[in-house]
């Protein structure tokens, strides 16, 4: 059970707090797949971050299954992979508060996303929601990993991550491997379809902005063809046309086809054939994953095992750190 020390460890997760994106497929899951042979990959369900806002309880349930069974569906093989649901390592919890105790409040304050939330929402904010960048922390720390896929938009939390990592080797001597970001080339963020200066998310008011893994394929075509373009009529990689260049984007990580020669296809051709065959490229990507995430959802014994399996595993790794973690901080050994 030993982890393999030829392999880097890369550790990420997604929280089971709604429905999935081709944004989150594209920039996070299609890279995930990537990973998988060259290093040792701990993919979790960060059941613990989707409370920070409340969540109806049969959802949440119900969710967690779904995007394990996507995580499978996409291409991540649960015996080359690590998969698992947060909840089901108390190691994260634990180690959680005792990085609490190592982290200041100025630094939790500095954080964008608390800093957005607690202006939208003012004092109704939950505690969690401040402290949630120290859990994601711990998330990391446990399992010593080497590398964390994130997007752009995202360094912040693994910079504070580094900081509460450094701050408890000086303290308590070396302890937690320092780990540095894993940045994809091109996918790491795909754009909203009615306004691409933001980027793609399921919390967006107008469904048409988004484009959901599990979309049936008429409305994914639907919404491909109301996307946000411009007047200039060319299909050209510029930051000029936002919207072409995020559609441009989208079928490059698909197909695998260069900027220039997407550029070269569609030339003098207007707007209307690009985004049928971008609409094609992503119905094609999802059908088969669709297919069989309702295949894997219908058949609860085979979650159930592989999500204790990785449990199991991840249990073990995580608690020799969290061991060494209260060893060095002066708890009696249980």
């Amino acid at each position: 059970m030993e982890q393999q020390e030829s392999k880097q460890v890369i550790f990420s997760g997604i929280q089971p707090s709604g429905n999935l994106t081709l944004g989150n497929y594209l920039g996070a899951l299609k890279n995930w797949v990537k990973l998988q042979d060259e290093y040792d990959c701990y993919f979790c369900i960060v059941d613990l971050h989707a409370i920070t806002v409340k969540q109806e309880p049969k959802n949440l349930r119900r969710r967690t299954l779904e995007l394990l069974s996507i995580y499978i569906a996409a291409g991540i093989d649960p015996d080359r992979n690590t998969l698992f649901i947060q909840s089901h390592v108390p190691a994260h919890s634990e180690l959680g508060w005792l990085l609490n105790c190592n982290t200041y409040m100025g630094e939790l304050g500095r954080m964008t996303q608390y800093k957005d939330k607690s202006q939208r929402y003012g004092n109704h904010i939950s505690a969690g929601l401040f402290n949630y960048p120290v859990l994601m922390a711990a998330d990391i720390l446990l399992y010593q990993a080497d590398l964390v896929p994130v997007g752009v938009d995202q360094k912040q939390h693994l910079e504070i991550t580094r900081d509460i990592a450094e701050r408890f080797n000086n303290a308590y001597s070396p302890t937690f491997k320092i780990p540095d970001p894993y940045i994809p080339e091109a996918g790491a963020k795909i754009m909203d379809l009615q306004d691409p200066s933001k980027k793609m998310s399921k919390s967006s008011d107008n469904p048409n902005s988004y484009i959901l893994i599990m979309d049936p394929p008429e409305v994914i075509r639907k919404k491909i063809s109301r996307t946000v373009t411009d007047s200039i009529g060319i299909v050209k990689y510029s930051d000029d046309q936002p919207g072409i260049k995020n559609l441009m984007t989208i079928l490059n990580v698909i197909t695998g086809k260069s900027f220039e020669k997407i550029e070269k296809d569609y030339e003098g051709q207007g707007y209307a054939q690009f985004k049928n065959d971008v609409a094609e490229a992503i119905v094609s990507e999802l059908e088969p994953i669709q297919k069989k995430v309702n295949d894997l959802i219908s058949d609860k014994t085979y979650l159930e095992n592989i999500y204790k399996t990785g449990a199991e595993k991840a249990n073990y790794i995580a608690n020799k750190t969290l061991r060494k973690v209260q060893k060095k901080i002066g708890f009696i050994p249980r």
